[in-house]
């Protein structure tokens, strides 16, 4: 007799291989707070007994509990289950429904064709199902269909509500610092005084710093740690003290609850950037003004709106990044990332060389993109003067003011700190108080408990004695309250802005961030074939202006005034002057070299009119104006009989008595005795054994007084 539960579809070489049930859930809450229908997938075990299977040959997969079905990622259960019916292991899938195992048509297709391919069957509580016939194969898809449509459906209706109930603003999740949930479920500025003293300083400081790395430095440097309430454990809803870090500042100044805005969706999903694997990448997080919710003045707030625009518009300037200007840096270039070129309206580029460490500024980008020449460049130093001047030109008149609020800076800062330390002590006591309570509300026979609450009572004493020690460190290093006479010098240190703006005090990041208060950006155009330099300053507020100054060129004939130096040249060289004396007369007339020197000098004279080929009064090698014992590093070496390299090399290393001339030539003293003892240096060899005869020949002698 044929059993009425047994299916017609089921053959026996089907009963020769194992049934299967799917076990899962979509996500833990539901293995948690739905165990009906987990028992209710366990319990189809006895359905593939009744359909002709031993029960040992009924194997339950469950190990993608609590996971979704929307994809087969991560999915190890569905994974082996793929992997068993292409070895031909299974004859019969048994789940709750027939689409359990995938709510998406790519993972249940894949399935259905490895099961059609291998002749295994599926049911679920309808009835049983042959992938190989075209009937039951069509009903399968149109129920994997409609398992995706009701997942899309499902999460449709879910984030509806989600998003309509955070339009009205209640939809809240974990706080964050500064802030507590109430019983009500909305957020509320944290009750403790020392949490909202730490969170408005962090606002203060960042205002004064203007960067995320000098703001954490300040809380580093001052010993400020992070409030953090623990979400989760059994210290839940309680305060912390964590160590600052960057990223954690970096959430904080962005999140706009602390201007008392309420914003829902700034993290959304790219699946473009989704790695595999990777079950939290492709995230992005949007700005405030970009979250499909944003409710301003929902909340209580810390700062004003305008302000906490002002810091992400900071935030996003100090980004390095081409369309961002870029923090101040270390570099002594008070333009950097303010200048553009005026012929193709380019960023340009500051570089830094030389033993001074001078910058320069350069239009790279057609060179460096198209291997085009070098648009244009000009020394740095230069432009950076002109800059400065008009700087201090322009807050001059509010120099007074700035000294008054200087002086109020400094003493606000002093009074914040001052709070943030009596509040640090005030808790180390409150916890001195309290494991003294706890040890004294102990039974003194209770020793277990009694020696655990000693040791905490004295770590509590041990860190109160800790932090009132660094206190006193702390006043006597910090700044104290000014007195009458420091804040008269603040006052008239406002009065010489120049010498403040060239003070070793004043770091380049200060002057950086005075000029970027002022200016939005400059332009300038180098005529290559002149010194001339056109500059275009533009003002915060719209204001233009316009300059032009000459910068340090290579070649004197880049200089405007270079056919007037040659006639005058050859009139001072036709006068029979000396290279020393020329030099002071082009100086004293206005004339000055290329390059970075202000003045000539005789060398430099002598190499120009060499150049033009100018004769002066007397050559280099002439013997005249020499005095008893003296000579001409030429001269010498003959005298010597060695070459004039070797004495060129005393010369450096002091090894003799030179001068120079007022044409700047050298003029070496040698008495008889030098005499001797250069021929001695000369001749002795270099050896160990003559080591020290050698260090005292090297020390020349002292010549007499003229």
């Amino acid at each position: 007799m044929t059993d009425p539960l047994r299916s017609p579809k089921i053959k026996p070489w089907h009963l020769d291989r194992i049934a299967v049930v799917y076990v899962r859930q979509s996500d833990p809450q539901q293995v948690v707070k739905h165990p009906e229908s987990t028992a209710r997938q366990y319990a189809l075990v006895d359905r593939a007994v009744a359909l002709g299977w031993p029960r040992e040959r009924v194997k339950v997969i469950d190990d993608d509990q609590g996971m979704t079905a929307s994809t087969a990622e991560g999915r190890l259960g569905f994974h082996y289950l793929l992997a068993e019916v292409a070895l031909d292991h299974i004859g019969l899938i048994l789940g709750l429904e027939v689409s359990r195992p995938a709510r998406c048509c790519k993972d249940w297709y894949q399935l259905l064709e490895l099961c059609g391919r291998f002749h295994t069957l599926l049911a679920d509580s309808d009835g049983v199902y042959d992938p190989t016939d075209h009937n039951d194969r069509l009903l399968l898809g149109l129920k994997g269909m409609m398992s995706e449509a009701e997942l899309h459906i499902l999460k449709e209706r879910m984030h509806e509500a989600k998003l309509n109930k955070a339009r009205r603003g209640e939809l809240f999740g974990l706080p964050p610092i500064g802030y507590i949930k109430l019983p009500t479920g909305e957020f509320a500025i944290d009750p403790d005084e020392q949490v909202q003293a730490v969170v408005r300083l962090i606002f203060d400081q960042f205002d004064r710093q203007d960067t995320l790395h000098g703001l954490l430095r300040y809380l580093v440097h001052n010993k400020i740690q992070i409030p953090v309430r623990a979400r989760s454990g059994v210290k839940q809803g309680q305060l912390e003290w964590h160590r600052p870090n960057r990223m954690t500042l970096l959430n904080l100044l962005h999140h706009p609850i602390y201007a008392g805005a309420y914003r829902y969706g700034h993290r959304t999903l790219d699946p473009r950037k989704k790695k595999p694997g990777r079950r939290n990448s492709g995230k992005q997080y949007l700005a405030a003004q970009d979250c499909p919710v944003l409710l301003r003045d929902r909340l209580p707030a810390y700062i004003s709106w305008e302000r906490f625009q002002a810091n992400q518009r900071c935030l996003q300037a100090n980004r390095n990044k081409a369309d961002a200007v870029g923090a101040p840096r270390q570099g002594a270039a008070l333009l950097a990332g303010l200048l553009y070129c005026g012929r193709c309206d380019r960023r340009m580029q500051v570089s830094y060389g030389g033993r001074k460490s001078d910058h320069a500024y350069a239009c790279t980008r057609n060179c460096s993109d198209y291997g085009e020449p070098l648009c244009q460049s000009l020394s740095g130093q230069c432009l950076d003067d002109l800059v400065a001047d008009q700087i201090l030109a322009a807050v001059e008149p509010a120099a007074l003011q700035a000294s008054l609020a200087a002086v109020a800076d400094v003493e606000r800062e002093r009074a914040e700190l001052l709070k943030q330390w009596n509040l640090r002590l005030e808790r180390a006591r409150y916890e001195v108080e309290r494991a003294c309570r706890q040890y004294q509300a102990c039974e003194p026979e209770n020793r277990l408990v009694a020696r655990e609450l000693e040791r905490r009572w004295e770590e509590a004493l041990r860190q109160q004695r800790q932090l009132e020690e660094e206190f006193e460190t702390w006043q006597r290093t910090a700044p104290s309250q000014l007195s009458a006479q420091q804040q008269e010098a603040i006052r008239v240190l406002a009065t010489d802005l120049p010498g403040l703006w060239q003070a070793k005090t004043t770091t380049p990041q200060e002057r950086q961030r005075m000029v970027r208060l002022l200016l939005e950006r400059a332009t300038v155009v180098v005529d290559k074939e002149s010194e001339r330099v056109d500059v275009e300053l533009h003002w915060l507020g719209g204001h233009l202006s316009r300059h032009t100054l000459k910068r340090p060129v290579s070649r004197y004939d880049q200089q405007a005034d270079w056919p007037r130096l040659k006639r005058r040249l050859k009139e001072l060289c036709g006068s029979k002057l000396s290279a020393a004396e020329i030099a002071r007369r082009l100086n004293d007339e206005g004339f000055r070299p290329p390059k970075r020197t202000d003045h000539f000098t005789g060398s430099m004279v002598q190499r120009l009119t060499t150049q033009q080929g100018l004769k002066r009064r007397r050559r280099h090698g002439s013997t005249s104006g020499l005095g008893q014992d003296e000579y001409r590093p030429a001269g010498l070496a003959a005298k010597l009989g060695v070459k004039r390299d070797t004495v060129r090399r005393w010369m450096r290393v002091d090894w003799v008595n030179v001068r120079k001339d007022d044409e700047g030539h050298h003029i070496i003293w040698a008495d008889a005795d030098e005499l001797q003892r250069l021929r001695q240096l000369h001749e002795l060899p270099r050896t160990w054994a003559n080591k020290a005869r050698l260090a005292e020949l090297k020390k020349p002698k002292q010549r007499p007084a003229r």
